[in-house]
């Protein structure tokens, strides 16, 4: 045991001065130190162009990702404050870039709506950025400042004349701080996509000039906001509305203000986006929790009033939002998140209010287009009835115990360990790489399960028809959780759920139709990081008993070319068309043995795009699936076809 030092005093206690906390620990200002965080760095700035566009003052944005992943962000807003600050000393717009906690939105009158309230934002840009330069129009003066590391050596200083307005930042993302510093175009085109649908008329454009020879320009300016909104996400989607327009709800109550956007589709699938301020709150809250249970009380309350429900017939929520395109976006003085990443908004007052809303103006649009509020109540008559049919299935299964956690799969070939924090399950195509990996795995904490034949596309399908299909069922009793309403990720048997499938169309196939399943009915297996896709090898490089594993032709050639010792000497080279080649200690050593293997963990950042992704190629509609597929095909690579 080491000898502790009890030693504790005032030496002890650090102060971290000006900026140096957002360095110490970024994760807690930007959320991570990883792509998210770096995109958020950009996602902050625009923020504050989008605050004064809700201030009424900004009509364009212009959002430049220039050579070397350097952002630039103007706008013709007001421009930042130029003047001394009374209690710093110093200009009000390097306060803004310098000291936590400062801004025009504590209730100094600056603005009246906002999405940042916690005054962290610009300044922790400039504390992660390698260097920031400010430029501000005043209408009179040009204003420059340049910042490293959060650090300036020249106050703001006046370097020009102008009769514009408005505010340009530009920044290079710290590599000292990042995992990377490349940017994605598509993230980022989607954000501000999403802003540009939120505040109709604002304009918005993005470039991407970092290949000077391959500049991307898009505009984007909506006069339709929100409704637009949803017609593009149905559009992307290969979705046909099945209530005519788009249903638009809109309302204020004191300083509150909300907009609601809903259309009905020909999917089985919900996607309701909620936003507060601008912000996106990925994980809901008061406004969207308000939304549900409104439209949950009205259509029940509509199957009543017309005599369509039976007494103790009730629809549930699920049920209602079963094809149902939604955008929910409130505008608020005093805006609450659970911390500055901003993913979740917990202001009390939104709930009721938006609640109030939409079953005045829901029901009063319902009782004036009968034929809709027909279509949407039997939509949603469709899929209680596939629930019920869902749950005697699935009592049905139980009474087998198909699906209970007495009954394991007849060919799992299941591990010793029990503590799912060390136990993997290999979920493998078919039963010759199912035998090999029944050999080769380590029996301690490795269990194997071989599928076979011609998997449900769930996509196509209702949870009723997923109970008692042979080839989820094994899936489902191996992993232990149960699905959809039933999923409890407590019971999980293996911490890590591996698919291990052939590098061919049919492998990517199988993986497709996993991860759809996965996707629809046990999605937190996703967001909980337990889904990964396992890379074997593609080449087998040998000479003289020296063996190298290619994963691609180019590692291939590489190898090649050293064993070959630039062509002197033959080389053995065996491209490997399925698992089933491989013998049990080459599958070990390529594909299952931690030390040497490579696998990829599925996360879902963006659900929007992933759910987008999967309606495409999964479900009904071609003429989707080939665009994608066209846009695509110049990213598949190592395909056997």
């Amino acid at each position: 045991m080491s000898q502790q030092n009890n030693n504790y005093d005032e030496n002890d206690i650090q102060v971290l001065e000006g900026l140096e906390a957002v360095r110490k620990r970024p994760s807690m200002y930007i959320g991570s130190t990883g792509e998210g965080g770096l995109h958020h760095l950009v996602y902050e700035i625009v923020d504050n162009s989008i605050d004064e566009a809700l201030a009424g003052y900004c009509t364009e944005i212009t959002v430049e990702l220039l050579e070397g992943d350097i952002i630039r962000v103007s706008d013709n807003g007001r421009g930042i404050p130029t003047g001394i600050h009374q209690k710093e000393g110093i200009s009000a717009a390097t306060v803004v870039y310098t000291v936590l906690h400062a801004g025009g939105k504590f209730g100094g009158g600056g603005y009246k709506v906002s999405g940042g309230l916690h005054g962290v934002g610009a300044s922790a840009v400039n504390a992660l950025s390698e260097w920031l330069e400010l430029t501000i129009y005043d209408g009179t003066d040009i204003w420059f400042q340049r910042f490293e590391r959060g650090k300036y050596s020249e106050i703001l200083k006046k370097i020009g004349k102008t009769d514009k307005t408005g505010t340009t930042v530009m920044f290079k993302a710290d590599k000292e701080i990042f995992e990377t510093t490349v940017y994605s175009r598509e993230t980022l085109l989607k954000r501000l996509r999403e802003q540009a649908f939120l505040n109709a008329g604002l304009k918005i454009t993005f470039t991407d000039s970092r290949d000077p020879e391959d500049v991307k320009t898009e505009v984007m300016h909506y006069e339709g906001g929100i409704k637009q909104f949803v017609e593009y996400i149905n559009t992307v989607r290969g979705l046909e509305s099945l209530s005519g327009d788009v249903i638009y709800i809109s309302g204020t109550q004191g300083e509150l203000y909300a907009e609601i956007a809903l259309q009905y589709n020909d999917s089985y699938n919900e996607v309701v986006l909620s936003f507060a301020n601008n912000i996106y709150t990925k994980d809901g809250g008061s406004h969207e929790t308000g939304f549900k249970n409104a439209i949950t009380k009205v259509i029940n309350e509509y199957g009543r009033k017309m005599g369509l429900l039976k007494d103790k017939e009730k629809l549930s929520g699920d049920d209602i939002r079963e094809g149902l395109t939604a955008i929910v976006s409130v505008k608020l003085t005093e805006c609450e998140f659970e911390a500055q990443t901003k993913v979740r908004l917990v202001n009390p007052e939104i709930k009721p209010f938006v609640e109030k809303l939409v079953q005045e103006k829901l029901m009063n649009f319902l009782e004036e287009n009968p034929d809709t509020a027909k279509m949407i109540f039997e939509k949603s008559l469709s899929a209680l009835k596939a629930r019920e049919a869902a749950r005697r299935a699935r009592e049905a299964e139980r009474n087998k115990n198909a699906f209970g956690k007495s009954s394991m799969p007849e060919k799992l070939a299941d591990c010793s360990e029990r503590d799912n924090r060390y136990t993997e399950v290999y979920i493998v195509e078919g039963d010759s790489a199912g035998g090999s990996a029944k050999q080769g795995r380590d029996r301690r904490y490795q269990a194997i399960l071989p599928l076979w034949g011609k998997m449900l596309n769930v996509e196509k399908a209702r949870i009723d028809r997923i109970y008692g299909n042979d080839k989820l069922e094994p899936v489902v009793s191996a992993l232990g959780t149960g699905i959809g309403e039933d999923f409890d990720i407590e019971k999980l048997r293996y911490g890590k759920v591996i698919i291990m499938a052939d590098a061919d169309v049919d492998g990517m196939h199988i993986r497709a139709l996993l991860l759809t399943f996965f996707f629809r009915y046990m999605r937190p297996l996703i967001t909980n990081g337990n889904v990964y896709i396992a890379q074997p090898p593609l080449f087998r490089v040998e000479r003289n008993k020296k063996i190298y594993y290619a994963f691609s032709e180019a590692e291939r050639d590489k190898y090649i070319e050293e064993l070959s010792d630039g062509g002197k000497f033959k080389v053995e080279v065996q491209r490997y068309k399925g698992l089933g080649e491989m013998d049990p200690e080459q599958l070990w050593e390529t594909t299952m043995n931690p030390e040497t293997r490579t696998i990829v963990k599925i996360s879902m950042e963006d659900a929007i795009k992933a759910d987008e992704v999967f309606t495409v190629l999964m479900g009904d509609k071609v003429e989707p699936r080939r665009n994608f597929i066209e846009a695509n095909a110049k990213f598949a690579q190592d395909l056997d076809i």
